[in-house]
């Protein structure tokens, strides 16, 4: 499938500055960056590699921004806008709900209108605390945070849509990992690698440290991204797409292997997200997927970049 023209959305976050730099060149004339910089990530736009696509850089806010304007010509919405760190999202509820699913309602509404496929990056967390290992089928969906929520929620619209003949695709990712110019450090490995570079002491919930959650390697989501769009997955499905489930011990230990005098202190009360939940891809891996990724790589990635201050 060549889309011509495409648009994304929070295009200079931690999967956007990567996304930008890295769609297959096959498929595409011209990038449409929409960020309304408001995480100040300008340098996400320094240095964009030479591609056979060209760039357009739109400084404008999902909740205001004219859609229709922006989307003609347009084949294909990536919407990466978003409030993401779940954490706290608990102290802003309100403006999570607006920005994550006001915008996501306002970006559809104008998709449909203007018979653009939209790709929507939803996320593992939906799922919550799972005692077994869950699938695209599970109905017991226990979101634990307004960020999880408003993801939900966002699914469900694009589904209402369905009927009137939008085309799209949902995609429950896992936490994101792996170096980016956008970097965000709201989540357990980045945020733990951080930690040990800058030799504070990483802070871990005892019972914490066995628990399953799942991740994705920021090369994996891009070329998630990528798949979709060569193959032209807009079936209004939902996947899971993720790297593989890791635990806590899993990270800590992988991190120790780059910071050997890395300190970690267990504590008594919860730190961060928490939650244990086992994720089956299996449902994306059967159109042929591959993920490449790997944790010790993602690692020694961001590990390098801050070499200089270990």
């Amino acid at each position: 499938m060549r889309t011509k023209k495409i648009l994304i959305t929070g295009a200079l976050g931690h999967i956007g500055a990567n996304l930008i730099r890295n769609i297959n060149e096959n498929l595409v004339d011209e990038v449409l960056i929409l960020d309304n910089l408001e995480s100040r990530r300008y340098p996400s736009l320094y240095n964009l590699p030479k591609k056979k696509y060209k760039y357009r850089f739109i400084h404008d806010d999902i909740l205001t921004a004219d859609f229709d304007k922006y989307l003609k010509g347009v084949s294909v919405a990536i919407h990466l806008a978003a409030i993401t760190d779940a954490e706290g999202s608990h102290k802003i509820p309100e403006k999570v709900e607006r920005v994550n699913f006001g915008g996501l309602q306002r970006l559809a509404d104008a998709c449909l209108k203007n018979k653009v496929k939209i790709l929507f990056p939803s996320t593992t967390s939906v799922y919550g605390s799972q005692a077994n290992v869950v699938d695209e089928t599970c109905k017991e969906l226990k979101p634990q945070s307004p960020y999880a929520w408003a993801k939900l929620r966002s699914e469900e619209y694009l589904k209402s849509l369905q009927p009137k003949g939008l085309k799209f695709v949902v995609c429950r990712f896992g936490t994101i990992f792996g170096h980016s110019i956008g970097m965000r450090y709201d989540t357990a490995v980045n945020r733990f690698t951080w930690q040990a570079a800058t030799g504070l002491p990483l802070s871990v919930w005892k019972t914490a440290w066995r628990q399953k959650r799942p991740y994705l390697d920021l090369a994996d989501c891009v070329r998630a991204i990528n798949f979709i769009l060569e193959k032209d997955l807009f079936n209004d499905e939902t996947y899971n797409v993720l790297t593989k489930n890791f635990t806590v011990e899993d990270v800590v230990k992988t991190i120790k292997q780059f910071v050997p005098k890395l300190v970690v202190n267990y504590v008594d009360s919860p730190i961060m997200n928490q939650l244990s939940y086992d994720v089956d891809d299996t449902k994306f891996r059967k159109l042929g997927f591959k993920p490449k990724g790997n944790l010790k790589r993602g690692i020694s990635g961001k590990i390098s970049s801050l070499k200089s201050i270990i």
